[in-house]
């Protein structure tokens, strides 16, 4: 006889098995280090920010929208697999007990964002609401939790209508209606909080009275949902391990492969051009450049200290040469790339190669921050460092590791 539950704990096994083991190399020693900097930096700054914060600050509108956005994202992760497609339908009347136990593990999984926004935004919290006790931040988060619990009923819901655009203007709706909710809790308007919060509920009975009446659960949706997350999952820990389970992604990005693929056609080229078509086209390398670059400017831009800009900058550049490395493992599945007729040291001397072009336009951008705030020795000295780093650290370490 099928045991949904004892289903569950199975799936559930299995998938904490998988996830485990690349969490241990996305959280090496190197991000490790990485991001114990950023979070004692960012730490440091922020409690000496709040010591100058002007009284008028829009602190209710900040916390009012991170709160509305944290209740509204509330995926539920059914653990479904494509086989299930077959094999479980049959059994779809018996599935009640697995897909509660998915409700409450999707809950519990998603608690550390509610941790991470209430210990970040209590500080602002206290300095902005000074008079007020500390029980009614407590109360506020115990409400978000409530809301985050009722969203996530609700997308579960919403699970059984197909339309696409059904769906957009339900959780559209609902994410204006959090987001309105905690702004007037946090600015102390109990009334508007309290009529957003019955709009919220006439929606949620909405949601519940139009979805019961679909005819039964929609799992190739339930499928393709859950799948696109352990993608996402899988294309994150394919920057530091192996993942056989990753299904690459490809865009065409025709003008960006025309501009960077202008190479003679020559042997000693060829890793040159799969690595600058690789970089375009596949995964996520340069949205993940081009972040690294955007979130290393502000930092840059920033932070008040003139030495802590540049220790900032050096560890961007030390991130993007660290993650793009993957891409000399990228087509290890193609049995094609073992009988170009190249040498392996051509292949890392091509990766090399754009390691340095990549750390270069890199160097020369956070430069330009340096000089569009005025900092011209700074711009000079980041030069000099960020140059000598890329040097030292593409052909000392990046090097060792390409084998």
């Amino acid at each position: 006889m099928f045991d949904s539950h004892a289903f569950f704990k199975n799936r559930f096994a299995a998938h904490v098995k998988e996830t485990s083991r690349y969490l241990r190399y996305i959280f090496n020693g190197h991000i490790a280090v990485a991001l114990l900097f950023f979070i004692s930096a960012l730490a440091f700054y922020y409690q000496k920010w709040l010591l100058e914060i002007p009284e008028n600050f829009p602190a209710a509108i900040i916390i009012g929208t991170v709160f509305g956005m944290i209740a509204s994202y509330s995926p539920v992760r059914t653990l479904l697999k494509e086989p299930d497609l077959v094999f479980l339908i049959a059994a779809e009347h018996k599935m009640g007990p697995y897909f509660r136990n998915t409700l409450l593990y999707s809950f519990i999984i998603q608690l550390y964002l509610v941790l991470l926004a209430a210990a970040a935004l209590g500080p602002l919290y206290s300095t902005i609401y000074d008079r007020r006790s500390g029980q009614v931040y407590m109360i506020t988060i115990a409400v978000l939790l409530l809301f985050k619990a009722g969203n996530l009923i609700a997308n579960w819901w919403m699970l059984k209508v197909r339309e696409p655009g059904v769906r957009r203007t339900d959780i559209t709706v609902r994410t204006v209606l959090n987001v309105a909710v905690f702004y007037f809790l946090i600015d102390g308007n109990m009334l508007l909080a309290g009529i957003s919060t019955v709009l919220f509920t006439a929606l949620f009975l909405y949601i519940y009275q139009t979805c019961r009446k679909q005819p039964g659960i929609v799992w190739d949706l339930l499928v393709e949902k859950d799948q696109n997350r352990m993608q996402a999952f899988y294309r994150l820990a394919n920057m530091f391990a192996d993942v056989p389970h990753l299904k690459s992604r490809v865009r065409k990005r025709q003008w960006l492969v025309k501009l960077v693929s202008s190479l003679p056609f020559m042997q000693k080229y060829t890793y040159d051009y799969l690595y600058r078509v690789t970089f375009i086209r596949s995964g996520d390398y340069l949205g993940m450049f081009v972040r690294l670059i955007v979130i290393g400017g502000l930092f840059i831009y920033f932070i008040p200290s003139f030495w802590l800009k540049v220790v900032f900058a050096i560890l961007f550049l030390y991130l993007s040469s660290f993650q793009m490395m993957a891409l000399y493992q990228h087509h290890r599945t193609v049995m094609w790339i073992d009988l170009y007729p190249v040498s392996k040291a051509v292949r890392q001397a091509s990766l090399m190669k754009l390691l340095f072009q990549l750390t270069g336009i890199q160097t020369v951008i956070f430069s330009i921050v340096f000089i569009a705030l005025g900092q011209y020795l700074g711009m000079v000295i980041f030069l000099i460092s960020g140059s000598l780093f890329n040097f030292l650290f593409i052909l000392g370490y990046v090097k060792k590791k390409l084998v």
